[in-house]
This record gives structure tokens, C-alpha cells and sequence, in this order.
């Protein structure tokens, strides 16, 4: 129970990473609120986390207008993780990409952590989620993910020395690939071996879960790499 008493919106959820961190934040003893443009997908997450322990709100980040309203709608939340997805490959010669990277991994992250500035106080962490690609060498045809991913990497930086004053962290992690759907209760351990580069989303979340608790707490500013020792090969 390292998160009681503790709110958590989590922002672009998927069934995937964002499902799993609202799962076992409610582990911890947190209420989670979730967010995503799919109704469905967030009444079924809420579902099955328990109406006691989680609510949704429904609305598109990808504009400070549209970020605002899901803050306004969220109520009290304490800590903020944003998980907002998207992979789109390109080269310098296509650049097909880089609009829609930039919005996703930085203009929408921006946009909700400006929002959400007016909930959080002392005590609050943010939790964003790079890429390793954008940590480390990128693949020649990772153009407008790596270095979107790269720009979140120092925002996660540059926010954390901003905020540190108010006593809001800013932390990160660097994913390799979030393989599949997250699935409670199974034993997602047999489904990889350390040092793959694909693993199941319950080992990226359960750092994330980490990062938000009272253990974490003297990290800030931070892009942990998380992906069994993968890049080292």
C-alpha cells in the first residue's frame, strides 16, 4: 500500500502501459482517474480496477484547450503519469512522421503537465515516458520518434529544475518495446528473458509505480532506461 491515500491521473492510457500502472497503482492504494479518447477502452479498464478505486475522463490532449477540460473534469489528483503512445516510422526523406510525433511526445505532454499545474503542490510527481530510441542510438528509419522522444528525455530535465522549487518531481522512464496488452494476474515473467528488447507492459509499469512512491523520492530530473540491459547488446 505505498500509494494510499494518493490520486493518480494517468493520461493517453492504453491497454497496454496505462492500464498496467492504473492497475497496480490501485495494488498500492491509490484512486486512479484515467484518460484516453476511447470511452469503451476506459469503461472497461474502470471495470475491472473497481468504480471504488478509479474513475475516467474522456478527452483529446493533443491541444491546451482539450488538456484543460480533462484536468477541469479529472477533480483532485495528486501525481500525474502521461503514456500517450504513438509510433510512426520515417526518414529525413519522407518525414511523414513529424507532426504528429512532435504533437503526441511533446506538445501533448506539455500541454497537460501546464494544465495539471494548477492541482499538483509540494509532493506531486510527474511521470513521463520517453523511448530508449530517444535516449540512446536511434534506427536510421526512427526520425521523428527518436528525436520527439529525445525532446520529451529533456523536458523531463528541464521541467524537474523549474518545479523543484515548488517540491514537484519530474521523472521519466525509457522504455525498449511494450509488448502486447496487459493481462492481471498471469505470470508476465515466463513471457521474457533478460536482455530482450520486447517485454510485457507489467515491467515498465511497475518501475513507473516506483518512481511514485515515497522510496523515489530524492529522484528528479531523470530518464531511467528500462529494457533488461537490451541496449548493451
Amino acid at each position: 500500500m505505498r500509494l494510499k491515500g494518493r490520486t493518480v491521473l494517468i493520461a493517453g492510457v492504453s491497454k497496454g502501459l496505462g492500464y498496467a500502472i492504473a492497475y497496480f497503482a490501485v495494488r498500492e492504494g491509490a484512486k486512479v482517474i484515467v484518460n484516453a479518447r476511447n470511452e469503451e477502452k476506459l469503461k472497461e479498464i474502470v471495470k475491472t480496477l473497481g468504480e471504488d478505486n478509479a474513475k475516467y475522463v474522456v478527452g483529446d490532449i493533443s491541444t491546451l484547450e482539450g488538456a484543460e477540460r480533462v484536468v477541469n473534469e479529472a477533480g483532485e489528483f495528486t501525481d500525474l503519469v502521461i503514456t500517450i503512445g504513438g509510433y510512426i516510422e520515417d526518414t529525413i526523406e519522407s518525414l511523414k512522421g513529424l507532426d504528429e510525433m512532435i504533437t503526441n511526445h511533446i506538445k501533448a505532454p506539455l500541454y497537460l503537465v501546464k494544465s495539471a499545474l494548477s492541482k499538483l503542490k509540494s509532493g506531486s510527481t510527474i511521470v513521463l515516458v520517453s523511448a530508449i530510441r530517444g535516449i540512446y542510438t536511434p534506427l536510421p528509419f526512427q526520425l521523428s520518434y527518436s528525436i520527439a522522444k529525445a525532446g520529451l528525455a529533456k523536458a523531463v530535465e528541464t521541467l524537474a529544475s523549474e518545479l523543484t522549487d515548488k517540491g514537484i518531481r519530474v521523472v521519466g522512464i525509457a522504455p525498449s518495446v511494450i509488448d502486447g496488452e496487459f493481462q492481471p494476474n498471469r505470470d508476465w515473467k515466463k513471457l521474457r528473458k533478460l536482455g530482450d528488447f520486447k517485454a510485457p507492459p507489467e515491467d515498465f509499469a511497475r518501475v513507473v509505480i516506483w518512481l511514485l512512491t515515497d522510496e523515489a523520492e530524492w529522484i528528479n530530473g531523470v530518464v531511467i532506461p528500462v529494457d533488461g540491459g537490451a541496449r548493451l547488446k
